[in-house]
């Protein structure tokens, strides 16, 4: 695959949906970094559902430590992992009053550091809530950058890396949320929609359904 036929790409994704954006609901940096945690191996409508209860009782680093453990658990029973994500979200709140007076870091670094938050969830905070052209690679875009010869790469940093190098600049800011809505509605893993795909005769996947 060319520059051109890349460029074309996110032509038409644009055309498609010219303002995309994360399906997490959040009013906040920290409610955004609280709803990615959580939806580590969960789906964004699982999330939100729980999120739409918690963030009406604590919604701030020092609420949720308020909250407590049992508390905080109470709220996201029903996500995969809560266990492991309760603890993790509250030792995050710690950090984030101690290091960084109570404030969400702009940094990859100072995100990564935090207990919970890997480069995925670091890359999507950055994007989302401060307008940094980071690029989150999760099982949707490492799907599509590769079944489309977008960005192939063997694991999820190789892809990120390539789609840095490859999405042309003026498409980067908004590259993770239309690969991630496309690999989640349109190319899909069992069997891709092709027939309502808007980049079908660009795409060099040799198993099109359609």
């Amino acid at each position: 695959m060319n520059a051109a036929q890349r460029s074309e790409i996110f032509r038409r994704l644009k055309r498609a949906n010219p303002a995309p954006t994360t399906e997490l609901k959040y009013g906040t940096p920290f409610e955004l970094l609280v709803s990615v945690i959580l939806s580590a191996q969960a789906t964004d409508k699982s999330v939100n559902k729980a999120t739409a209860e918690l963030f009406k009782v604590a919604n701030t680093p020092r609420q949720l430590l308020d909250l407590g453990l049992r508390g905080l658990k109470r709220h996201i029973k029903t996500i995969g992992l809560y266990n492991t994500k309760a603890a993790n979200i509250l030792k995050t709140c710690r950090l984030l009053l101690e290091r960084h007076r109570g404030q969400v870091p702009h940094t990859r670094e100072e995100l990564q550091a935090l207990p919970g938050v890997g480069r995925k969830t670091a890359n999507v905070v950055l994007n989302t809530a401060f307008g940094h052209p980071t690029i989150a690679v999760d099982t949707h875009i490492f799907r599509v950058a590769n079944r489309t010869g977008l960005a192939p790469g063997k694991n999820v940093r190789a892809v990120e890396d390539r789609l840095h190098a490859e999405v042309p600049a003026r498409y980067r800011q908004d590259a993770h949320h239309w690969l991630i809505l496309h690999g989640r509605y349109t190319c899909i893993a069992r069997k891709p929609r092709c027939g309502s795909c808007v980049i079908y005769d660009l795409c060099e996947y040799p198993d099109k359904t359609e």
